[in-house]
């Protein structure tokens, strides 16, 4: 079989995968214009719900860093660390609440979350690091809060395709929309 043909094999694999896999209460056609525009809503809730974990994490560790006044790369480390869990826990709650037990939504809440808080976390710090005395400028400077808030955004948007991906694929917040309505 040549390269093109094991590709559009690989497609219908995955396109009957998608079909077979309910995505938010109903079944995606990844090919269709209203299951690209689907796909994309789905990715953007996705990251906004990344991002909010995200934000909250890097902004209350980098506070806590600064306020103890540690080195740079503790006070990331830190924001790094709480990112992961707030963006976890704002996935396990409400898996757990559809009655899932502890160990299944931890599972969960990783397996949907992981890349996704990942590439969220190495850009938006790459970004911080980049603009030039942000990470420096104390927690009263405009500086630090703009910087971090266009680090946030750019993440944003980095990370969007990236859950899109995912999604298509039926990882990431697939993985969890599963266990909404049960």
């Amino acid at each position: 079989m040549n390269g093109h043909a094991d590709k559009d094999t690989d497609r219908q694999v995955e396109h009957q995968a998608n079909a077979q896999h309910p995505v938010h209460g109903h079944n995606v056609d990844p090919d269709s214009a209203q299951g690209r525009r689907e796909l994309n809503r789905l990715a953007v809730t996705a990251t906004g719900h990344c991002l909010t974990g995200c934000a909250i994490g890097e902004a209350l560790g980098l506070v806590i860093g600064t306020a103890l006044s540690w080195p740079h790369v503790s006070s990331i480390a830190l924001a790094v660390a709480l990112a992961f869990v707030f963006g976890y826990g704002l996935t396990i709650i409400p898996v757990l609440r559809s009655g899932l037990a502890l160990g299944a939504a931890i599972g969960v809440a990783f397996a949907a979350d992981t890349v996704s808080i990942t590439v969220m976390e190495i850009v938006d710090n790459l970004i911080m690091l980049a603009i030039p005395g942000a990470i420096d400028a104390g927690l009263d400077s405009w500086l630090f809060w703009v910087s971090l808030a266009l680090a946030l955004a750019v993440a944003f948007v980095a990370t969007v395709p990236v859950n899109r991906t995912l999604i298509r694929r039926g990882k990431g917040h697939a993985v969890v929309h599963r266990h909404h309505h049960h």
